[in-house]
């Protein structure tokens, strides 16, 4: 009978180790190699000035870790939690942009005012020497990352890249994640330029220009319809004479960037060539 307890408790105590073993592997957030060589060599050069705008999965797991490198997460922060990678300083896909008031108000969701923006970049640790990349979970994200580049390139940082495939590829090529939140060390004494106007149109010279500017909606459909104004939209439906193409077609299902040759065939299909002046939203 004590050998039958004892073999019962030692099989107890078994099933407990392997439960916890379980569990603590479950809350690693490590990914399982993919294909970690497919992605070693991705070709950013046959996108036009791709090395500034693009930093390789493999270039910035290179750099991790680095003092000289500030991360940034734009994914919704729910998702920054299930895992983001390591070093990365959540800033949301508004992180930069102004939110005060509501959603149709005058300047809301464009980029902070310039004092502003400084002191934003300063309270996440970014200073005119660092590298900062911005990413996000682009199909889970939403797209944050591309949105935080645009605006940091508008006030004139040059050296800021945008992670090429988000945390999507970075997961495909079994690089680590994190579920740690991390708290920047704050800088000091960053200098902005004032604003590059020629990133962005604003609404009047959209409404000038309604009849000759060539405009392209990249919503989901059911935005361009206005059956989904879920995403804070005053009104639903789109702008007099835009084309639609949802911005999910650019990508492939890796979160990698079609190339140039797929995304001039697309753009084609909605009479833009290259060339051609036109505005997104």
């Amino acid at each position: 009978m004590k050998k039958k307890t004892l073999f019962v408790i030692a099989s107890v105590i078994i099933a407990i180790v392997a439960v916890l073993t379980v569990l603590v592997a479950n809350n690693r957030t490590k990914q399982p190699v993919v294909d970690t060589k497919k992605y070693l060599n991705i070709d950013i050069s046959q996108f036009k000035n791709g090395s500034d705008i693009f930093i390789t999965p493999h270039e910035l797991q290179q750099k991790l870790g680095h003092e000289n490198i500030v991360i940034l997460d734009a994914s919704h922060p729910k998702v920054y939690g299930k895992g983001h990678i390591p070093g990365a300083v959540s800033i949301g896909f508004k992180g930069l942009s102004n939110c005060m008031g509501k959603p149709g108000d005058k300047e809301w969701g464009t980029i902070l005012p310039k004092d502003r923006l400084t002191k934003k970049l300063e309270s996440l640790g970014i200073d005119n020497n660092k590298l900062v990349v911005a990413y996000s979970d682009i199909f889970k994200g939403p797209g944050g990352g591309g949105r935080a580049v645009w605006q940091m390139k508008m006030a004139g940082l040059d050296n800021v890249r945008l992670l090429y495939g988000g945390l999507e590829l970075w997961k495909r090529c079994g690089y680590e994640l994190s579920r740690e939140p991390v708290i920047p060390v704050c800088a000091e004494n960053i200098v902005l330029k004032d604003y590059d106007e020629s990133f962005r149109a604003n609404q009047e010279y959209i409404f000038k220009n309604l009849d000759t500017i060539k405009i392209v909606d990249v919503r989901s459909l059911k935005e361009f319809t206005g059956d989904d104004t879920s995403r804070g939209e005053a009104r639903g439906g789109h702008i007099k004479g835009s084309q639609w193409l949802d911005w999910t077609w650019l990508m492939n299902k890796d979160a990698s960037v079609k190339s140039p040759g797929k995304i001039i065939e697309l753009m084609a299909g909605i009479g833009i060539k290259p060339g051609d002046e036109f505005v997104l939203y």
